[in-house]
């Protein structure tokens, strides 16, 4: 709710009946009344009626707040041609609004109806018991019950305000919460991507490790400095894989297609998407990639200089990647890493296949995801 509307909720509004209040209580010493201890006494009961209404009726029952409507509407209505040389009539039109406020639209009209029809026919009959230049036309007091429409238009707006803040409040704190749940998701994926990069590597470097420390102390050094060799290679190869993971990692951002045509330009690797692209769920896209830069590390490092190409294909809900690469060189050294083993049960964990072997003297991995 805005200041303006606060500041006419709780001050203009008030403050027009009150005022009211008090000019009437004034001019009563001194205005010429119809039935003086009628209008006194009714004067007292509105006045009681409207000092109710500058507060809240959000915790009565309904049959009192109906109650308390009828009461301001009726005495105000009846009051109206007793007092008509006072200010007291415009507290039938306050006494209007306010049913329009505090009650649901149906009790509203109906309490206005009624002050309406009363007002008419108090007018009338002090008419013809105590004529008066003054009178109002009956008729015309039936106009008392139109700012019913007003009061009733005050309420459904700051209603449906209300909504729209407690609404705004509501998606404020379910997108604080699905921030803070997505914040964990990717730590955790972070660091299953990280313990899934470093621990087939550490284990096989430890395991070298041991060995050659074993055939050291058997005297078989040619073998235990290829075992530290293998570590070596291992480490090297733990290092690349983490930048891999790293920058995968950090094209999480962009579409699946986007990302392996920006790898295979990077490793001058033939590239083709088949198929609609479509959305694919970031761990199906981080699964897809991984196996791409796996698919591609070990071409390099048994096939160095062959042919490489990727495609990635979509058909219906499923996602898949073919890496393919033809004879090529001696091998560059020992493997390790992930490995295809690795890569195979990410995949399995997603509900997909991997499957790895040769084709026309080369090598060739498919994946198939569900998506």
């Amino acid at each position: 709710m805005t200041a303006r509307k606060r500041f006419t909720d709780d001050l203009v509004v008030p403050f027009v009946p009150a005022a009211v209040l008090v000019v009437t209580v004034v001019q009563y010493f001194s205005a010429e009344l119809v039935v003086p201890w009628l209008s006194i006494a009714l004067f007292l009961v509105v006045a009681s009626c409207a000092l109710v209404s500058f507060f809240s009726w959000d915790g009565f029952p309904r049959w009192l707040r109906i109650t308390l409507a009828v009461t301001y509407s009726v005495s105000t209505a009846v009051l109206l041609p007793l007092a008509q040389a006072t200010l007291a009539p415009a507290l039938a039109f306050v006494a209007s609004m306010v049913a329009g406020k505090r009650l649901d639209r149906g009790a509203a009209i109906w309490v206005a109806a009624l002050g309406g029809v009363t007002a008419a026919a108090s007018v009338w009959i002090v008419g013809q018991v105590h004529p008066t230049p003054r009178t109002w036309p009956w008729w015309a007091a039936l106009s008392v019950a139109g700012p019913v429409y007003a009061g009733i238009s005050r309420r459904e707006r700051a209603e449906a305000l209300s909504n729209a803040e407690r609404a705004a409040a509501e998606a404020e704190r379910a997108g604080r919460s699905e921030a803070r749940e997505a914040a964990l998701v990717e730590r955790s994926r972070i660091a299953r991507e990280i313990h899934d990069v470093l621990g087939h590597s550490l284990s096989g470097i430890a395991m070298q490790l041991d060995m050659a420390d074993a055939l050291q102390g058997k005297g078989r050094t040619e073998e235990a400095n290829r075992a530290i060799r293998r570590a070596r290679a291992l480490a090297v190869d733990s290092i690349t894989e983490t930048r891999h993971a790293v920058h995968a990692l950090r094209e999480d951002t962009l579409p699946l297609e986007k990302t392996l045509e920006l790898m295979a330009a990077g490793e001058s690797v033939a590239f083709e998407v088949t198929g609609e692209p479509g959305p694919v769920p970031t761990e199906t896209a981080h699964a897809i990639v991984r196996a791409a830069q796996e698919a591609l590390t070990n071409a390099a490092k048994y096939a160095p200089g062959s042919d490489r190409s990727i495609t990635l294909g979509f058909t219906g809900g499923t996602v898949s990647l073919t890496v393919v690469n033809g004879p090529g060189g001696a091998p560059a050294g020992p493997g390790g890493g992930m490995g295809l083993v690795g890569m195979r049960e990410r995949v399995a964990l997603l509900g997909g296949s991997l499957r790895a072997g040769p084709a026309d003297g080369g090598w060739r991995v498919d994946v198939e995801v569900p998506r």
